[in-house]
This record gives C-alpha cells, sequence and structure tokens, in this order.
C-alpha cells in the first residue's frame, strides 16, 4: 500500500481515535528524577490469587526502587479478561497493605502517569497501533481460527516453528481493496504486528541479573489487538513502561522467552528500551521424589499467602527472608549487625541468584527467631495482640487483660549480648509462655513439658516458704538456692557432684529443675528467677500446690 491507501486504512479501522502519539507523549513527560533513580512496577494480572513468588517481584520491586530514590508503581495487568477470578484486583491491593510492600503510586495509590489499570487505557493502544499501521509496520489479519488451526497442525506436522509468519501470513500484504472487501462482509479480524525479525539472525540482551543472552530474531507476526480492540499482554506492557517511564522491569525468568519479542517491540514504536531483570524462579526438594522443582501451590503449604499471615510469621521477618533470596549476602549481613535494619543494606542484581532459589523453611525460622530476639518485649506483646485478634480472640482478650506480665515475661533476657530465641511466630507465644498466665497453666502444662523425674515436693515447698527472697538479684539468689541447697545434702555445683556423687541426693541444678518444672511446667524456660519474681510467692505456691494434685 502506499502512504495514503495506509493513512486511509488506519483511519478506516480506527474512525473514533483523533489523538496522536504526541498527545500521549505530552501527557506523560519525563519523571524528574535523577540518573540512578530506579523506577519499577509490579503489574499482576488479577488471574489468580497472590502467591511467594509475586510478593517477591514485588518485594524487589520496592527495595530497588526505594534504595535508588525511585518510584515504585502498581499496575493492573488485565488484557485477559476471559481469565479474571471476581475479587482478584482487591486481593492484589489488600496482600500488599497486609505485607507492606508498597508501592508509591499506581492503581489505589494516585499517580500522575495513570490510569494504572490497562483495561482503561484502550484509547492509547488503539492510538499507537493506529500510527503502526499508518508507517506500515502492523496489519489487520482476517484469518479465522480454523485456518489458523491447519496452519499449527501443518506446522507440528513438519516440526517447524508455531505461528504466523512468512507464507503462513496469509494477510500480510493484502491490498486496501481487499480489506475493504472483508470489511464490508463483516469478517472480524486482529490486527497483527508485521514483524521485520529474520529468525536466521541473531539478537544480545544484557540481562541484568542473568548478563548476556542470545536469541534468533523475532519473526513472528504477533497479535497487538485482539478481534475486540483490546491489546494483547506484549503490546501494551511496551506502550505502559514507556509512557510511565519505567527503567527497570523485574520479572520471574518464564518471561525470558518473550524477551526477543518485547526488544523488538521497543524498536518499532521508537521507545527507549527498558533494563530487563529475570528472577530465578524458587524450587523446593519434593519429599517423594527427592527431586527439586519448583514450589507449588497443591503441595506446598508455604507457596500462598496466607499460610504466612495464618501462622504468625512477622512482615517484617518475612522481608528479611525475601531480601535473602534478592541478594544471597543479605542473611550474613543481616546476621552480622545487630543494630541496622534492612533499609540500611544495599541490594545489587549483581548478588541475585542466577539458578533457582531453594526455599529454605528452616532459614526461614531462623531468621524469625532472630527477628524476635531484636525486638523488646512491649514491641513483641502488642504485635502478638494485633495477630490474635484476627485469629484468636480468647487468647487476644487473655494479652489484654495481663498486659502488664506479659510484657515482664517477654522482656527476660532481652538485654544481654545474647538475647533469647524461643520464639519464631506470633501463634507460638501462647504456647511458649503458657505459664505466663494463670488461667491458661493446668494440671496438662505438666503432662506436656515434665521429666519423668520424681521431684521432692516438700523440699521445694520449703524452700519457697521459708528460703525464697525476691528482693535481690539474680546472683544473690542463686547463692541462696546454692546455700539451700548445700544444707539439704545436695552438692552446691554439678562439678562437685561429678566428682563423688555418692556423697549427695543430687546438685543444685537438680533443685532448681524441680522448681522451674513446678512453676512453669518445662524443663526449658528463660531466667527462673525473673520468672518467679514477676509471679510473687503467693502464685508461686498455688503452682506447686497444681503440681502436687496433678
Amino acid at each position: 500500500m502506499t502512504e495514503e491507501e495506509r493513512i486511509e486504512l488506519a483511519n478506516l479501522l480506527f474512525p473514533n481515535i483523533d489523538k496522536t502519539r504526541d498527545y500521549y507523549e505530552d501527557k506523560y513527560p519525563k519523571r524528574n528524577l535523577s540518573e540512578e533513580a530506579m523506577v519499577t512496577r509490579y503489574g499482576p494480572s488479577p488471574t489468580g490469587f497472590v502467591h511467594l513468588g509475586n510478593l517477591l517481584s514485588a518485594f524487589a520491586d520496592m527495595v530497588y526502587a526505594k534504595q535508588t530514590g525511585g518510584s515504585f508503581f502498581l499496575r493492573i495487568e488485565d488484557t485477559d479478561q476471559k481469565r479474571m477470578v471476581d475479587g482478584g484486583i482487591d486481593n492484589i491491593v489488600s496482600v500488599l497493605h497486609d505485607f507492606d510492600i508498597l508501592p508509591n503510586e499506581g492503581y489505589s495509590f494516585g499517580g500522575e502517569y495513570g490510569p494504572y489499570q490497562q483495561s482503561e487505557r484502550t484509547e492509547i493502544y488503539q492510538t499507537y497501533v493506529k500510527d503502526l499501521i499508518v508507517k506500515g509496520l502492523a496489519y489487520p489479519c482476517f484469518m479465522t481460527e480454523e485456518e489458523i488451526a491447519e496452519i499449527k497442525e501443518e506446522q507440528e506436522i513438519n516440526k517447524t516453528k508455531i505461528g504466523i509468519y512468512g507464507v503462513y501470513a496469509q494477510d500480510r500484504d493484502l491490498s486496501l481493496e481487499e480489506v475493504k472487501e472483508h470489511l464490508n462482509n463483516g469478517d472480524e479480524y486482529v490486527i497483527r504486528l508485521k514483524s521485520p525479525g529474520d529468525a536466521k539472525k541473531e539478537i544480545e540482551v544484557v540481562d541484568c541479573i542473568k548478563g548476556k543472552m542470545k536469541f534468533p530474531e523475532h519473526d513472528v507476526d504477533t497479535i497487538l489487538l485482539k478481534k475486540d480492540g483490546t491489546p494483547t499482554y506484549h503490546f501494551a506492557h511496551a506502550i505502559d513502561d514507556h509512557l510511565m517511564h519505567t527503567t527497570h522491569v523485574i520479572r520471574g525468568d518464564e518471561w525470558v522467552s518473550s524477551l526477543p519479542l518485547h526488544v523488538q517491540l521497543f524498536e518499532i514504536l521508537g521507545f527507549e528500551p527498558v533494563k530487563y531483570a529475570h528472577i530465578a524462579p524458587i524450587t523446593i526438594k519434593d519429599q517423594e521424589t527427592g527431586n527439586i522443582r519448583k514450589i507449588s501451590k497443591r503441595k506446598d503449604p508455604w507457596f500462598g499467602v496466607k499460610y504466612y499471615d495464618e501462622n504468625g510469621i512477622p512482615i517484617e521477618a518475612l522481608h528479611l527472608y525475601l531480601a535473602t533470596i534478592t541478594n544471597t549476602n543479605f542473611e550474613e549481613w543481616y546476621l552480622s549487625n545487630s543494630d541496622k535494619d534492612i533499609t540500611d543494606f544495599e541490594f545489587s542484581f549483581d548478588k541475585q541468584a542466577i539458578g533457582g532459589t531453594s526455599f529454605d523453611e528452616a532459614k526461614l525460622i531462623n531468621l524469625c527467631k532472630t527477628y524476635f530476639s531484636r525486638k523488646s518485649g512491649e514491641e513483641v506483646y502488642n504485635e502478638t495482640l494485633n495477630w490474635a485478634k484476627k485469629h484468636d480472640e480468647e487468647y487476644a482478650k487473655l494479652l489484654e487483660d495481663n498486659k502488664d506480665d506479659m510484657i515482664k515475661f517477654l522482656s527476660i533476657e532481652k538485654d544481654g549480648p545474647r538475647p533469647r530465641k524461643d520464639i519464631s511466630k506470633y501463634s507460638e507465644v501462647k504456647e511458649e509462655f503458657s505459664y505466663a498466665i494463670d488461667s491458661l497453666f493446668k494440671k496438662e502444662n505438666y503432662s506436656k513439658n515434665e521429666s519423668e523425674k520424681e521431684y521432692d515436693i516438700d523440699l521445694v515447698l520449703d524452700y519457697v516458704n521459708n528460703h525464697l527472697n525476691l528482693d535481690c538479684d539474680n546472683e544473690e539468689w542463686f547463692n541462696g538456692v546454692r546455700e539451700f541447697a548445700s544444707s539439704n545434702g545436695y552438692a552446691a555445683s554439678p562439678k562437685d557432684y561429678k566428682k563423688n556423687p555418692d556423697d549427695y541426693k543430687g546438685h543444685v541444678g537438680d533443685i532448681c529443675e524441680a522448681i522451674r518444672v513446678m512453676v512453669t511446667g518445662r524443663l526449658k524456660s528463660p531466667d527462673l528467677f525473673s520468672i518467679m519474681k514477676i509471679l510473687g510467692k503467693d502464685r508461686i505456691l498455688k503452682r506447686i500446690d497444681l503440681y502436687k494434685n496433678r
């Protein structure tokens, strides 16, 4: 076609599009940011519900934009209307809020580069397609589904590449009159890219994570607009990333195979290319086969984001775990810098795993324990209460009624060089501190946690009634226990007992163990004296009586 014919065709196909590319280029001017600033986007499709891989991608978008003084935005990519699920968009926004991965602009967050929902940007896409038709870079294709199916069958038989290209692109060079005839007949059509690619040639793409990669040029006449005039994902993302001035597209490496097409679209449209960073998939060792596979919604509870909320994994701790996946050197840095938090760490694509990243529950739990160890007792109390209000209302009420004591219990052994690491989830506080609330402390506490030893109840009662002093420090208290032990036939230290076991009934540790079991219902607990000071003598005696009548 001549240029005049292409202009006529463009107006014939898009009679209602009266704006030009220049209009949108002016409407969405370049951002006023430094050269180093990254503009990233989380572009989920509301065709399912958010999983761990989605969170990882959004987290990476957030930290890279934040540390460079850039912008992180949310764009809803709903071009595939048929696969959308009810509540999908609301779920995306809700999860981002729940997990504190918050864009500074985008859908539901506002901003100057909206609308941030692709279904509301159809006119923009059609404007750019109209321009491509004028330039001879796109064309209407009237091929039926049956014709395309026959071509695919032939290609499969001949073991050639599947798609509409070369001799298979039957409508690529239709004349204006032929197009008009189809339109007059009411024939349905899509708009295809008139690809200039040659599969015998190679392109080189430098990925921020994977480095240099080579691919055959893209030569398929990919669909740009579907029959209803809405765009395909590939075309929409190129227009949007250009107009929203995205600098870095961080996404799962299942998109690597699309790079030749995406690079070509940017070139044909005359856009400055974005930088791509493809994240390795999260993998896991299959318990049945022993093989490494991608993490799965069907097999792995950790895949769905509900797991983390329901089990009480702190949001900040999950961020720490996502950071270890994002950069391989993060965990060592975090564990070595107790006075710093995630915002002090400098993320780098150079430190991002190229191959699959194995999901490591033990690492997640260890990071959670470290997180809790660095929180004050009051912070742990407040966070646990907020979680319990959502998931265990009865326990939340008990926490509120016993606030002062709970904060004291949760504060034990927090100030030393090695703060204790006894909890990894909010859901564990109830069990781990079962001795902290009298109404939860039942006879069953003993059967669950005590050893099979027979403890001398009268000896413990004698000590508590006649020798226990809670108005002193820990060292003075323990010296008093040692004296009591010596006066009752027990060695003042395990070392003395080990030298001459026949001379003693036991050692001071045995007495402390007996007290601990009767007071807490467990063999291990935070500092015993601190627990007894919070309980007071009357409550201690009630615990001993409960143990006696268990």
